[in-house]
This record gives structure tokens, sequence and C-alpha cells, in this order.
């Protein structure tokens, strides 16, 4: 039956949630948007006016230092002197010298030179007395008597505003007269240059500055005459560009011009004083930015429209999962689905329901991988592995001054079954304990050998002996034993050290001190610091050292059989005693090693020393020997333990593959069978067979599963129950999450008959 998932208020309330997460920023973005569009617009507008004003300006002030410098050049020229010039034989030359000048620069129109006081005027064209020049060249607002006299007292240079110049043969053109005196810079010149340069040479130059945006563009001279104007559109008066030009800076500014906002961008020259100007109405700004407007709502309605169906989309992908979570929790609980999911809180509260109940079996898994963690501990002492995640996982703190370990252990071949079952309750009851008066806690640890138990202590040493201190503890946890059981086992205990990285040294002396106990009555606590030691120990390698050697091995533990060899070594070394004696002493270590060996049944050992091993090496490869003879004995060591768990792990799958089809197999009742640990049965079987305990159980059942589909057209439930399953349901979606099919599809690809039996599956999927 298909769910309409419309009736969910769940699934509403997620559209809902998504479309207001679209919506909200959406509608606030395109506000910002929009608001900022003409902003920007505006900024960048005046922005590229201000660069396009500067690089005209650049631009007319090189040409205007071009003809400073032409000015220059004729002032110092002696073909141009004034009797030069005079001079009817070489007057021809001085035209010529002109008409060079003048094609030196783009921008002339045509130049003139004019000496003070003088009734002619010499251009590129030749002579000419000054009153036909005047009548010739006909100036709108600059009259012959202004003329005259701008020509004779100039003493700066002058750029008169464009004005309309008529020339002999009657033809107007808008230009402008520059006048330099020369020789320039001088307080009482001679002469004046004057340029006429064609109006259009300057506009031309800021043609391109208003774009298509309508206002006008003007060049003013120092005094704030128009001397160049370029508009588009609109046009100031006279008397309003004035009243603005008098109070301008240079930059960026608003203004109000008859009633109108305005903005205003002007640079100004820092060589003649000129000032670069645009004016363009504001309004304009706003209207560019109309269509943005128009594709902003449109835009807007395309995306919550697009929105809104992915909202629809991403809802029904959140709340899928949500509805087969609300599935299998009903169909874990035996409850037949409600076809309307509308009820408030029905799905959140089945998924809590189902999440407590498979919390509860991942917290049975935990204490497993805790165990595993604390056996590597014992093994190799890495407690920098302990991330500050795995301390609060697990609940473990190694964060006291010392740590030692506790070897606690029973006779397993005496023990009746209520002693076996008192024995299991004793280590729940060691698995954790504190004991605040003496600041000190423990871990317990499931160890390999089964009949012992590892129990790991750490505490803050006080004012007291260290010895004593660790004996008030251990006393303290057997009268903690003591208050629950009758009887309590047989305790082996460590030396203490101040690094937990340490405790590997200490689990092998806590099971020597175990090993080596002068009493087997329950209850006996054997300490290793009081273990028999040599009288000349200056020497000779105290007893409880070989014993910790011993007992590496043993353990299989190379990194400490090692360090004990080494230290020893060291100290012969610093030792001044005679080489007889030290070689003496050398064969303690050897004879501890190979009595070990034989002890391990490795009786080889002996042969595979070298004759001359003791008297004819050196100490450090003395050492270098001594070490190999461990490597192999801990070798041998890994080797037979790992026979010894395949053997049983071998055992243990051969009573699963028997037993798997029995809904009540699980990790708990192997151990209990083999009188093992569950978390060491776990550890082993992912170790030895490369999957869990549960992976190797549900593959075995798919196999036969398979099989049957193949074979046979038994119900698909049927056979899901035979195999020791009984959520089918469950077993249906692993099955097609595997292989990519439903059983009923499998049996139909890969069954002779599965076309028959296939219509009667389909009723079980």
């Amino acid at each position: 039956m298909k769910r309409n998932y419309f009736k969910s208020r769940l699934f509403l309330k997620y559209i809902w949630s998504y479309l207001f997460i679209l919506l909200i920023p959406l509608v606030c973005m395109t506000i910002f948007i929009y608001e900022n569009a003409v902003t920007n617009l505006r900024s960048e507008i005046e922005q590229s006016r201000l660069a396009q004003l500067t690089q005209a300006k650049v631009i007319i002030d090189g040409r205007m230092k071009e003809l400073s410098e032409i000015a220059t050049r004729i002032s110092y020229d002696k073909r141009l002197a004034r009797y030069q010039v005079h001079d009817p034989v070489s007057s021809w030359e001085s035209i010529q010298a002109l008409d060079q000048y003048k094609a030196t620069s783009s921008i002339i129109g045509e130049m003139y030179l004019y000496f003070h006081q003088d009734d002619k005027i010499y251009s590129s064209k030749g002579l000419n007395n000054f009153d036909v020049f005047a009548k010739n060249i006909r100036f709108k607002n600059w009259s012959k008597d202004t003329l005259y006299r701008d020509l004779n007292e100039a003493t700066y240079p002058i750029m008169r505003p464009a004005d309309i110049v008529t020339n002999p043969s009657g033809v107007q053109e808008t230009m402008l007269a520059y006048l330099i005196p020369i020789t320039p810079g001088s307080s009482s010149p001679h002469g004046t240059v004057m340029y006429l340069i064609k109006e259009s040479e300057l506009s031309s130059l800021i043609d391109s500055i208003l774009g298509s945006y309508q206002g006008q563009t003007y060049i003013l001279d120092n005094e704030g005459h128009i001397m160049v104007d370029n508009r588009q559109g609109e046009a100031l008066t006279e008397k309003d560009a004035q009243a603005l030009f008098d109070d301008l800076s240079p930059g960026i500014q608003d203004r109000n011009i008859n009633g109108q906002a305005h903005s205003i961008v002007s640079v100004k020259s820092e060589n003649n004083g000129w000032s670069y100007v645009t004016i363009m109405p504001s309004a304009q700004f706003f209207s560019s930015v109309l269509h943005v407007r128009s594709f902003i709502i449109m835009l807007f309605i395309i995306v919550v429209l697009v929105g809104a169906a992915i909202a629809v989309v991403l809802a029904r992908m959140q709340y899928q999962p949500i509805s087969m979570l609300v599935e299998f929790a009903a169909s874990k609980a035996g409850a037949k689905r409600p076809d309307d999911a509308s009820a408030s809180g029905n799905e959140l509260d089945r998924i809590r329901t189902a999440l407590q109940e498979y919390s509860s079996r991942v917290d049975l898994q935990e204490p497993f991988a805790r165990n595993h963690f604390l056996s590597m501990l014992l093994k190799y002492g890495s407690a920098q592995s302990l991330t500050p995640e795995l301390q609060e996982a697990f609940d473990l703190r190694f964060d006291r001054t010392h740590h030692f370990v506790m070897v606690i252990g029973w006779d397993e071949e005496n023990m009746s079954e209520t002693e076996k079952q008192e024995r299991q309750d004793m280590i729940e009851l060691l698995a954790q304990i504190e004991i605040p008066e003496l600041n000190a806690h423990g871990y317990g640890v499931e160890l390999s050998q089964l009949n012992q138990f590892g129990l790991i202590i750490s505490f803050n040493l006080g004012g007291q002996d260290e010895f004593s201190h660790i004996r008030q503890i251990v006393e303290a946890v057997r009268s903690n034993m003591l208050e629950t059981f009758d009887t309590i086992p047989m305790i082996g205990v460590g030396t203490c050290y101040p690094s937990p990285d340490q405790l590997n040294q200490s689990f092998i002396e806590a099971c020597s001190a175990f090993e080596l106990r002068v009493s087997n009555d329950y209850g006996s606590v054997t300490y290793f610091e009081k273990l028999s030691q040599t009288h000349d120990q200056e020497f000779w390698i105290p007893n409880n050292t070989l014993l910790k050697l011993s007992q590496s091995l043993k353990q299989g533990s190379y990194d400490v059989a090692a360090q004990i060899v080494h230290s020893a070594i060291q100290n012969l070394h610093t030792s001044e005693h005679s080489a007889l004696l030290i070689r003496c002493v050398c064969f303690d270590l050897l004879n501890s090693i190979l009595k070990t060996a034989s002890e391990l049944g490795h009786h080889g050992m002996l042969q595979e020393v070298a004759p001359n091993m003791i008297y004819g090496n050196s100490l450090d490869e003395l050492e270098r020997s001594l070490l190999k003879l461990c490597a192999q004995i801990c070798a041998q060591v890994e080797q037979n333990t790992q026979q010894e768990e395949q053997s049983i792990i071998d055992q243990i799958v051969a009573y699963i593959d028997e037993h798997y089809a029995d809904n009540t197999l699980s990790l708990e009742t192997v151990a209990f069978e083999f009188s093992i640990s569950p978390s060491h049965v776990s550890r082993s079987f992912k170790e030895k067979m490369g999957l869990n305990f549960i992976q190797y159980i549900w593959q075995k059942r798919m196999e036969e599963v398979m099989h049957q589909l193949k074979t046979t057209s038994d119900p698909l439930k049927d056979i899901i129950l035979r195999v020791g399953y009984l959520d089918t349901p469950n077993f249906i979606r692993k099955f097609k999450k595997e292989t990519g099919y439903t059983p009923g599809q499998y049996r139909k690809m890969f069954s002779p008959d599965g076309q028959a039996a296939s219509e009667s599956d389909l009723d079980g999927e």
C-alpha cells in the first residue's frame, strides 16, 4: 500500500521548515540586492568617470606640456630670433622653422609668433601685418585691441575659452587660443607664441566619458572659466555653471541643481590648475536598474516555485527514512502499521522506542571492546593510545600518579558449577571498583588464561610508604570480595610504576608472583617485591629479576624481556668486577632463558646456543644473542597461543555451523558452552575469522536461505524461520541490500521452478 506522505504532520512540518529556510534568506537577499543595486551601479559609474577624467587630464596635461616645450625651443631657436625673422633674406627659413614646430604636435591647428610692439605676426604660412591678420582671423568674443594687448602683455600661459573663429574664406570653426610668453618663465618676455587649437581636439578626448548617460563634461581653466564643454541631454546655464564651479572641490560630490539631485565628479590638474568636471542627474541611475527589478521579481517567483518542489523532495527524502524506521519499529513490536501516521509524535515515539532497544544491545557489546583494549594495555603498555574519546566511551581514567596490576586466579580443575557462577559474579564485581579512602580505582580485565583475571589499579600516593599503600589497596579489594562471597581467589601483585605505559611490566610481575606463590590456599596474596632474592645483590642478578624475565617469556612479552636483559647487561658494563665474575653472572640470564624454554616445551633451544657465547663474545654481542633467544621463545609462545585460540575458534565455528538455525544462538550461549568469557570469544573470533560473530551467523543463514530458494518451492516465511531468523521484513530488507534482489526476485532468477513460487513469495515481501 502506497503511503500518503501529506497526511503526516511531521512531513508537512519538514516542508514548511525547508520553505522558511529558503524564503527568509531569499527575501532578505532580494531586498538587499535591489537596495544596493543602485548604490553599487552609481558608485561604479562615478568611479569610472573619475578614472576617465583622470586619464583625460593626464593626456591633456601632456599635450599642454608639449606645447610649452615647443614654445621654449622656439625662444632659443636662432632661426626665430627677432633680427632673423625681420631679415628679408632669412625670413623664409624662419617660416619653415615655424612649420616644422607645428608639425610636431597633432592638436595644433595653427601657430603664430609675435614679438612685442611689432606690427607684424609670423605663422607657419608666412608673414602678415597685424592689421591684416586681425582682419583675416576674426574671433567672435576676442576683439582686435584685446588680442593685441594680450599678445603684448601676457606674462604667463593663458588659455582662451573656446570661441568661434572665422578664416579669410568665411569658414567658421570653434577654436581655443593658447598664449605662451617667450622665453617661458621669464619675468620680462620679449614675445608670445599663440596656438590655435580646434575645440574638437580636446572634446574628442572627453567624448566617451558620459557614455550612454545624460550630463555634461567641462574643462575649466584655473580661474573657473569654461574652456571646453561636451553635453548630452541636459545643459546648465552659464550662471548655474559658474555658481557651481565657484566652490567645487576635486572628488565625487552630490549636489541639487534646479531641484534635482546630481552626481558631480571632478579632478584638478597640478600642472596648470585646470579642472575636469562631469555632471550627471542621479535619477537616471534608478532607471538603469528597472530591468533588474523586473528580473529579480521574475527570478524570485521561479526560485519560490523551484524551491517549493525541492522542499517537497527534500522533505520526502528526510521523512522516508523516518517512515521506514517507524515501519521497522512496528514490525519489531509486532504491531500493525497504521494507515494514518499523522498522530502527533507517533513516528518519533516509535523510533525512540526502537533506538532504546538497540541501544541496550550496543551497551552489551561495549564491555567486549573495553576488555580488548585493557588486554592490549597489559600486553604492550601503550596507554598513550587511549584518546580522550575512548576514555569517555570506556569510562577509563589513568590520571593518577602510580599504577600496578593484580592477577586474581582460581583452581579451574576443582571448581564446581556453583563456584564457576560465583567466579563470574566476582568478575562483574571487579570490572570497575572505587576505593575513595585510599584515593584509588581499578579496572578488571578478563585474561586469555581462563583461570586468571587481571585488575589494573591506579592511585595517588599520600605521605606513607609506597608498599604499605599498595598493601592497603590489596586488602581493601579482598575485603570488598569477602563482603559478597564466602571465599576469595589467590592473588599475585606486581610492582608499582609511575606511568601507565609500564603496566605491561607490572602485569608480568603479577603473573610471576601468582605462579610462584608459596601457598595454594584461597585468599593468599603474593607480592613480587617480597619474592626471595640472592644475598649478594651487589653483583648477582636478583632472583625477582630472573623470575620477571622468565614470566615475560612465558607471556610472550618480548618488550619486557628485552628491557630486563638490556638493564642487566648495562649494570654489568658499569660494574668493576673481574671479567670471569661478570661472565659467571651472565650464566644466570642464559640459564633462566633456557629453563623457561624447556618449561614451554622448546627443548632444542640449548642446541642453538653457540659454545663461545659467554666467553668468546663481548657483552654487547652477548646481549644481542640473548635477545635473539628471547625473540625466538616469544615468537613460539605467540604461535602456540594462536594455535590454541585457533583450535578453540575451530570448535566454536563447528558449533555455530551445527546450531546456526537455532534462534537462541548468541555470543553468551556460545561463551557459556565453551566456558570462555564473551569478550574473549568476540575478540578472538574477529581476529581469526576476519568478521564478527553476528556477521558469521548472518552469512550462514543467508547461504542456507539462498540454497533453499534455489532448490525448494517452500514459502519464504517458512524458509526464514527454519534458519533461525524471526524478523521476516527485516531479513528481506537486508537480503535485498546485499544481493540487489528481493528473495522472490532471486528465486525467480535462479530457481528452475521459481516462476510458480514467486507469487506466494510476494505475499511475504
